[in-house]
């Protein structure tokens, strides 16, 4: 395995002191190399040479993450995902592929894996799928969190929704509640969907029974349908065993299915059948199987114009759109954004173990003059960094517009860069020119967000991170 070096700058994104990662490697060379790159990252990394090795690690010491190849001696990396839940609660698992080896990334990812790397791999692979994984939420499962700790904090986070508009929807969340029919919420990306979802799951007669969430945009066409659907051993290569799908584990309950958009025209059939008459077949199963779901969708595309297009069908659609929730930007509701900066201030700040701070009035207009074009997502992932980077005046960053808001903001040219430090311009020059790639390279792939992942070799999972955080969208009128 290459590896290459870091600077300080890439280093120090992790903020990983002290924290233990779990590295599963039977070749001894790469496991050296990989253990020096991440102790060089700030993380304390355990060594296993076999999953049986791995196992024994796990019942002394707690793990951030892990890092398992799938090819092991003796137990693969894959059973031992699957024997071992312990793995998966102590933090994401990153699985090591062969090359040429599809069958294996889909095998793994069923089997509980986060995300995958491929062999030969690099120090910037490795960076981007640890990026990947610890940015984001883990798959959900009905038992993730205590439904306390989930009602207590959904019951907040509503508290912080004043607006007159949000007001109106919280109206409208009761009344959805109350009838179980679909919802399809709408809205820009980051603006609060999955929140709606929750509180209308919630409020319904099902919020003792499970919430099951989906996002059809995060993986590809054939694992999104035995997601879904679930399969019978032996239906593909690497289904060794039945394996039950989302629909199932949501019966009784709500399903919740983000990015509706995105879903494949087979797929989308597929499940028009099961809204309809309330049963599927698995993947290679030949009985069907019936479902009592109640179904709520979202997603940021305009779904008209997308029947009008061809690419999504009218019949779903008017399925879906039995009621309509459209949640408005972030930069229509601005009295929101001071209860919800303290809020994240509050939390980010216990889950970081920092000390509190209060913001001046200075940074709190700064918060108040943006526009946020990734909407509450993009508020709450900038708080994180002001507190996890300890920089308070992080905020000076922020450009109001000059004009209308609508669309995403570049970042600042080089002649607005008066009173930063040349760390911060180069940080900004850094973001100016990714963005850029990243969008001319999603424009040369019409916007195939795997095609793209592979031109800049970078995880898909790593793209769709940047394409939310750079507020990065998709010309209508060129697709």
């Amino acid at each position: 395995m290459k590896v290459t070096s870091f600077d300080a700058a890439s280093s120090s994104a992790f903020s990983a002191t002290g924290r233990h990662v779990l590295v599963v490697e039977s070749d001894p060379d790469q496991r050296r190399r990989v253990l020096t790159q991440l102790a060089h990252w700030g993380y304390s990394p355990l060594a296993a040479g076999s999953a049986e090795d791995a196992l024994e690690q796990l019942g002394r010491t707690r793990v951030v993450f892990s890092l398992v190849a799938i090819r092991l001696p003796g137990m693969s990396g894959i059973e031992l995902v699957r024997r071992a839940p312990e793995l998966a609660e102590s933090g994401p698992i990153i699985m090591i592929a062969d090359p040429g080896h599809s069958a294996q990334i889909v095998e793994a990812i069923q089997a509980g894996a986060d995300d995958f790397i491929r062999r030969p791999y690099t120090a910037e692979d490795l960076e981007n799928a640890i990026r990947a994984v610890v940015a984001r939420p883990r798959r959900e499962t009905a038992s993730a969190v205590p439904a306390e700790e989930n009602g207590e904090r959904l019951h907040r986070e509503l508290a912080l929704l004043v607006s007159p508009q949000m007001r109106e929807i919280q109206q409208v969340i009761e009344q959805a509640a109350r009838a179980d029919v679909t919802v399809l919420v709408c809205g820009e990306t980051g603006v609060g969907k999955e929140l709606v979802a929750r509180a209308i799951h919630a409020h319904s007669l099902r919020r003792r029974a499970a919430f099951i969430k989906v996002n059809c945009a995060a993986m590809p066409r054939e694992l999104l349908e035995s997601e879904l659907f679930g399969h019978e051993r032996g239906a593909f290569t690497g289904a060794h065993q039945r394996k039950p799908g989302r629909f199932e584990l949501a019966d009784g309950g709500t399903i919740f299915l983000d990015e509706i958009g995105e879903l494949h025209a087979a797929l989308q059939a597929k499940l028009l059948h099961v809204l309809q008459d309330g049963e599927f077949s698995r993947v290679g199963g030949r009985h069907n199987i019936r479902v009592d779901v109640r179904t709520i969708c979202a997603t940021n595309r305009d779904l008209a114009r997308e029947v009008a297009a061809g690419r999504f069908r009218e019949d779903l659609f008017y399925r879906l759109n039995v009621i309509n929730v459209l949640v408005p930007p972030l930069r229509d509701r601005r009295e929101e954004i001071p209860g919800l900066v303290e809020y994240f201030v509050q939390r980010y700040s216990r889950v970081f173990n920092v000390v509190e701070r209060e913001l001046s009035p200075e940074v709190m207009q700064a918060f108040l003059a943006y526009h946020w074009p990734g909407n509450i997502r993009e508020l709450e992932n900038f708080i994180k960094r002001m507190i996890v980077l300890q920089d308070w005046n992080l905020a000076r960053t922020l450009v109001a517009p000059a004009a209308t808001p609508a669309a995403p903001a570049a970042p600042e040219p080089f002649a607005a860069t008066k009173g930063l430090s040349l760390k911060e311009i180069s940080r900004r020059a850094v973001l100016e020119a990714e963005r850029e790639v990243i969008g001319r390279a999603l424009e040369q792939c019409r916007w195939n967000r795997v095609k793209t992942a592979k031109m800049l070799k970078i995880s898909y999972r790593a793209l769709l991170y940047k394409i939310k955080d750079m507020g990065l969208k998709q010309d209508p009128a060129a697709s």
